[in-house]
Protein backbone atom coordinates (compact mmCIF):
# COMPACT_ATOMS: atom_id res chain seq x y z
CA UNK A 1 0.00 0.00 0.00
CA UNK A 2 1.17 3.53 -0.69
CA UNK A 3 1.82 6.05 2.04
CA UNK A 4 -1.02 8.20 0.67
CA UNK A 5 -3.51 5.36 1.10
CA UNK A 6 -2.29 4.69 4.63
CA UNK A 7 -2.59 8.39 5.49
CA UNK A 8 -6.07 8.61 3.95
CA UNK A 9 -7.24 5.56 5.88
CA UNK A 10 -5.88 7.08 9.10
CA UNK A 11 -7.76 10.34 8.47
CA UNK A 12 -11.03 8.51 7.84
CA UNK A 13 -10.59 6.40 10.97
CA UNK A 14 -9.76 9.46 13.05
CA UNK A 15 -12.99 11.03 11.85
CA UNK A 16 -14.96 8.03 13.00
CA UNK A 17 -15.00 5.66 10.05
CA UNK A 18 -15.28 2.03 11.08
CA UNK A 19 -14.17 -0.85 8.90
CA UNK A 20 -16.21 -1.39 5.74
CA UNK A 21 -17.37 -4.57 4.04
CA UNK A 22 -18.13 -3.32 0.54
CA UNK A 23 -16.90 -0.30 -1.41
CA UNK A 24 -18.98 1.10 -4.27
CA UNK A 25 -17.75 3.54 -6.93
CA UNK A 26 -20.49 5.71 -8.44
CA UNK A 27 -20.26 6.71 -12.08
CA UNK A 28 -21.64 9.66 -14.03
CA UNK A 29 -25.04 10.71 -12.70
CA UNK A 30 -25.09 7.91 -10.10
CA UNK A 31 -23.82 9.69 -6.96
CA UNK A 32 -27.30 9.55 -5.41
CA UNK A 33 -26.79 5.81 -4.79
CA UNK A 34 -25.24 6.91 -1.49
CA UNK A 35 -28.34 8.79 -0.35
CA UNK A 36 -29.68 5.94 1.80
CA UNK A 37 -26.59 5.44 3.96
CA UNK A 38 -27.50 5.67 7.65
CA UNK A 39 -25.52 8.19 9.74
CA UNK A 40 -23.10 8.86 6.89
CA UNK A 41 -19.59 10.12 7.42
CA UNK A 42 -18.97 12.36 4.40
CA UNK A 43 -15.40 13.32 3.55
CA UNK A 44 -14.43 15.30 0.43
CA UNK A 45 -11.72 13.76 -1.72
CA UNK A 46 -9.85 17.05 -1.32
CA UNK A 47 -9.31 16.24 2.39
CA UNK A 48 -7.57 12.95 1.63
CA UNK A 49 -3.98 12.71 0.35
CA UNK A 50 -3.67 11.09 -3.06
CA UNK A 51 -7.40 11.27 -3.81
CA UNK A 52 -8.03 12.93 -7.18
CA UNK A 53 -10.64 15.68 -7.29
CA UNK A 54 -12.99 14.89 -10.20
CA UNK A 55 -13.53 17.71 -12.69
CA UNK A 56 -16.50 16.22 -14.56
CA UNK A 57 -20.16 17.01 -13.85
CA UNK A 58 -21.94 14.18 -12.05
CA UNK A 59 -18.92 13.26 -9.91
CA UNK A 60 -19.13 15.10 -6.54
CA UNK A 61 -15.86 13.70 -5.18
CA UNK A 62 -16.84 12.51 -1.68
CA UNK A 63 -16.27 9.39 0.39
CA UNK A 64 -19.53 8.41 2.13
CA UNK A 65 -19.19 5.74 4.81
CA UNK A 66 -21.96 4.28 6.94
CA UNK A 67 -24.45 1.46 7.22
CA UNK A 68 -26.93 0.39 4.59
CA UNK A 69 -29.13 -2.69 4.74
CA UNK A 70 -27.10 -3.92 7.71
CA UNK A 71 -23.80 -3.72 5.81
CA UNK A 72 -20.89 -1.38 6.42
CA UNK A 73 -20.49 0.31 3.06
CA UNK A 74 -18.25 3.01 1.61
CA UNK A 75 -19.30 4.95 -1.47
CA UNK A 76 -16.72 6.68 -3.61
CA UNK A 77 -18.93 9.38 -5.13
CA UNK A 78 -17.24 9.90 -8.44
CA UNK A 79 -14.00 8.96 -10.10
CA UNK A 80 -11.12 10.59 -11.90
CA UNK A 81 -10.95 9.49 -15.52
CA UNK A 82 -7.84 8.88 -17.57
CA UNK A 83 -8.76 11.75 -19.87
CA UNK A 84 -8.68 14.22 -16.95
CA UNK A 85 -5.11 13.51 -15.90
CA UNK A 86 -3.48 11.21 -18.43
CA UNK A 87 -2.88 8.82 -15.52
CA UNK A 88 -4.64 5.43 -15.72
CA UNK A 89 -3.76 4.87 -12.04
CA UNK A 90 -5.57 8.00 -10.83
CA UNK A 91 -7.95 5.90 -8.69
CA UNK A 92 -5.21 3.79 -7.11
CA UNK A 93 -5.15 5.60 -3.76
CA UNK A 94 -8.95 5.54 -3.24
CA UNK A 95 -9.12 1.82 -4.01
CA UNK A 96 -6.12 1.02 -1.81
CA UNK A 97 -7.70 3.06 0.98
CA UNK A 98 -10.89 1.01 0.76
CA UNK A 99 -8.84 -2.19 1.04
CA UNK A 100 -7.06 -0.81 4.12
CA UNK A 101 -10.46 -0.10 5.68
CA UNK A 102 -11.33 -3.77 5.26
CA UNK A 103 -13.34 -3.84 2.04
CA UNK A 104 -13.17 -7.22 0.35
CA UNK A 105 -15.65 -6.51 -2.44
CA UNK A 106 -15.57 -3.58 -4.86
CA UNK A 107 -18.71 -2.83 -6.85
CA UNK A 108 -18.15 -0.42 -9.74
CA UNK A 109 -20.88 1.49 -11.55
CA UNK A 110 -20.63 3.51 -14.73
CA UNK A 111 -22.44 4.89 -17.75
CA UNK A 112 -21.85 3.13 -21.06
CA UNK A 113 -22.71 3.34 -24.73
CA UNK A 114 -24.33 0.35 -26.41
CA UNK A 115 -23.00 -1.27 -29.58
CA UNK A 116 -25.72 -3.94 -29.65
CA UNK A 117 -29.27 -3.47 -30.89
CA UNK A 118 -30.71 -5.45 -27.96
CA UNK A 119 -29.05 -3.20 -25.34
CA UNK A 120 -30.78 0.15 -25.37
CA UNK A 121 -30.66 3.25 -23.15
CA UNK A 122 -31.94 2.70 -19.63
CA UNK A 123 -30.89 -0.95 -19.40
CA UNK A 124 -28.56 -2.17 -16.65
CA UNK A 125 -25.77 -4.53 -17.64
CA UNK A 126 -23.55 -6.64 -15.40
CA UNK A 127 -20.06 -6.55 -16.91
CA UNK A 128 -18.61 -10.03 -17.37
CA UNK A 129 -15.31 -9.14 -19.07
CA UNK A 130 -13.54 -6.25 -20.75
CA UNK A 131 -11.38 -5.33 -23.72
CA UNK A 132 -8.46 -2.92 -23.34
CA UNK A 133 -6.45 -2.42 -26.53
CA UNK A 134 -5.48 1.24 -26.20
CA UNK A 135 -2.05 0.62 -24.65
CA UNK A 136 -2.76 2.15 -21.23
CA UNK A 137 -2.58 0.17 -18.00
CA UNK A 138 -2.48 1.49 -14.41
CA UNK A 139 0.29 -0.96 -13.52
CA UNK A 140 2.78 0.29 -16.14
CA UNK A 141 6.02 1.28 -14.43
CA UNK A 142 5.57 -1.11 -11.53
CA UNK A 143 7.00 -4.59 -11.12
CA UNK A 144 5.59 -5.07 -7.62
CA UNK A 145 2.78 -7.58 -8.07
CA UNK A 146 2.10 -6.13 -11.50
CA UNK A 147 1.83 -9.39 -13.46
CA UNK A 148 -1.65 -10.20 -12.24
CA UNK A 149 -3.91 -12.88 -13.66
CA UNK A 150 -7.04 -11.39 -15.23
CA UNK A 151 -9.02 -14.62 -15.53
CA UNK A 152 -12.39 -13.93 -13.91
CA UNK A 153 -11.46 -10.31 -13.26
CA UNK A 154 -15.19 -9.86 -12.73
CA UNK A 155 -15.78 -12.25 -9.87
CA UNK A 156 -18.32 -14.97 -10.69
CA UNK A 157 -19.53 -15.10 -7.09
CA UNK A 158 -20.32 -11.37 -7.24
CA UNK A 159 -22.11 -11.91 -10.55
CA UNK A 160 -24.27 -14.65 -9.01
CA UNK A 161 -25.04 -12.38 -6.08
CA UNK A 162 -26.08 -9.62 -8.50
CA UNK A 163 -28.42 -12.02 -10.27
CA UNK A 164 -30.04 -13.06 -6.98
CA UNK A 165 -30.36 -9.40 -6.01
CA UNK A 166 -31.97 -8.54 -9.34
CA UNK A 167 -34.51 -11.31 -8.88
CA UNK A 168 -35.30 -10.14 -5.35
CA UNK A 169 -35.64 -6.51 -6.45
CA UNK A 170 -37.67 -7.23 -9.57
CA UNK A 171 -34.96 -5.66 -11.73
CA UNK A 172 -33.92 -6.96 -15.13
CA UNK A 173 -30.17 -7.03 -15.69
CA UNK A 174 -28.28 -8.12 -18.76
CA UNK A 175 -24.69 -9.28 -19.20
CA UNK A 176 -22.02 -7.99 -21.53
CA UNK A 177 -18.40 -7.22 -22.37
CA UNK A 178 -17.15 -3.65 -21.85
CA UNK A 179 -14.55 -2.03 -24.11
CA UNK A 180 -12.52 0.84 -22.66
CA UNK A 181 -11.77 3.93 -24.72
CA UNK A 182 -9.65 6.67 -23.09
CA UNK A 183 -11.81 9.66 -24.15
CA UNK A 184 -12.66 12.45 -23.71
CA UNK A 185 -13.93 12.47 -27.31
CA UNK A 186 -16.63 9.93 -27.98
CA UNK A 187 -15.89 7.01 -30.26
CA UNK A 188 -16.13 7.32 -34.03
CA UNK A 189 -18.63 5.23 -36.00
CA UNK A 190 -15.70 3.14 -37.30
CA UNK A 191 -14.51 2.50 -33.74
CA UNK A 192 -18.00 1.42 -32.73
CA UNK A 193 -18.08 -1.03 -35.64
CA UNK A 194 -14.67 -2.35 -34.59
CA UNK A 195 -15.85 -2.77 -31.00
CA UNK A 196 -18.78 -4.88 -32.20
CA UNK A 197 -16.50 -7.05 -34.33
CA UNK A 198 -14.17 -7.59 -31.36
CA UNK A 199 -17.02 -8.87 -29.20
CA UNK A 200 -17.89 -5.82 -27.12
CA UNK A 201 -21.43 -5.07 -26.00
CA UNK A 202 -20.69 -1.64 -24.53
CA UNK A 203 -18.06 1.08 -24.68
CA UNK A 204 -17.04 3.63 -22.07
CA UNK A 205 -14.32 5.86 -20.65
CA UNK A 206 -13.84 4.36 -17.19
CA UNK A 207 -14.11 1.13 -15.21
CA UNK A 208 -11.25 -0.92 -16.67
CA UNK A 209 -8.29 0.76 -14.87
CA UNK A 210 -10.15 0.38 -11.57
CA UNK A 211 -10.77 -3.31 -12.19
CA UNK A 212 -7.06 -3.87 -12.82
CA UNK A 213 -6.09 -1.93 -9.67
CA UNK A 214 -8.62 -3.85 -7.58
CA UNK A 215 -7.49 -7.23 -8.86
CA UNK A 216 -3.93 -6.33 -7.90
CA UNK A 217 -5.27 -6.12 -4.33
CA UNK A 218 -7.20 -9.40 -4.69
CA UNK A 219 -10.53 -7.64 -4.22
CA UNK A 220 -13.71 -9.34 -5.42
CA UNK A 221 -14.88 -7.13 -8.29
CA UNK A 222 -18.34 -6.61 -9.74
CA UNK A 223 -19.44 -3.96 -12.22
CA UNK A 224 -22.78 -2.56 -13.34
CA UNK A 225 -23.17 -0.31 -16.37
CA UNK A 226 -26.20 1.85 -17.11
CA UNK A 227 -26.65 2.09 -20.87
CA UNK A 228 -27.07 5.78 -21.66
CA UNK A 229 -26.90 5.90 -25.45
CA UNK A 230 -26.16 3.98 -28.62
CA UNK A 231 -22.64 4.31 -29.96
CA UNK A 232 -21.86 6.78 -32.75
CA UNK A 233 -23.36 5.86 -36.08
CA UNK A 234 -25.15 2.85 -34.60
CA UNK A 235 -28.97 2.83 -34.51
CA UNK A 236 -28.94 6.60 -34.80
CA UNK A 237 -26.42 7.02 -31.99
CA UNK A 238 -25.20 10.59 -31.54
CA UNK A 239 -23.74 10.61 -28.00
CA UNK A 240 -23.21 13.60 -25.73
CA UNK A 241 -22.11 14.00 -22.12
CA UNK A 242 -25.41 15.65 -21.20
CA UNK A 243 -27.29 12.61 -22.54
CA UNK A 244 -25.02 10.24 -20.61
CA UNK A 245 -25.50 12.17 -17.37
CA UNK A 246 -29.27 12.54 -17.69
CA UNK A 247 -30.04 8.95 -18.73
CA UNK A 248 -27.67 7.58 -16.07
CA UNK A 249 -29.49 9.60 -13.40
CA UNK A 250 -32.79 8.13 -14.59
CA UNK A 251 -31.34 4.61 -14.62
CA UNK A 252 -29.96 5.28 -11.16
CA UNK A 253 -33.48 4.99 -9.72
CA UNK A 254 -33.59 1.33 -10.72
CA UNK A 255 -29.94 0.85 -9.83
CA UNK A 256 -30.66 1.99 -6.27
CA UNK A 257 -33.13 -0.87 -5.84
CA UNK A 258 -30.61 -3.30 -7.23
CA UNK A 259 -27.78 -2.09 -4.96
CA UNK A 260 -30.01 -2.26 -1.89
CA UNK A 261 -30.94 -5.83 -2.75
CA UNK A 262 -27.29 -6.65 -3.44
CA UNK A 263 -26.32 -5.46 0.03
CA UNK A 264 -29.12 -7.54 1.57
CA UNK A 265 -28.09 -10.63 -0.39
CA UNK A 266 -25.12 -11.78 1.63
CA UNK A 267 -22.67 -14.41 0.44
CA UNK A 268 -20.24 -15.88 2.96
CA UNK A 269 -18.08 -17.12 0.09
CA UNK A 270 -17.09 -13.51 -0.66
CA UNK A 271 -14.74 -13.48 2.31
CA UNK A 272 -11.01 -13.78 2.13
CA UNK A 273 -10.19 -10.88 -0.18
CA UNK A 274 -6.97 -8.93 -0.07
CA UNK A 275 -5.62 -6.30 2.40
CA UNK A 276 -18.18 5.84 -19.05
CA UNK A 277 -17.88 7.75 -16.39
Amino acid sequence: MTSNAEAAADILQQRGAANVDIAIVTGTGLASLADQVVNPLITPYADLPGFPVPQVAGHPGNVVIGEQEGVRVAYLQGRSHFYETGDPAAMATPIETMALLGAQTLLLTCAAGSVRADLYPGMIVAVTDHINLNGFNPLIGSTDNAFINMNEAYDKRVQRRLKRAALAAGVTIHEGVFMWFPGPSFETPAEIRAARLLGAHMVGMSLVPEVILARRLALNVGALAVVTNFGAGFTGGNPSHAESRDVAASGGIVLKRLVRAFLKTGDDRLSGGGARG
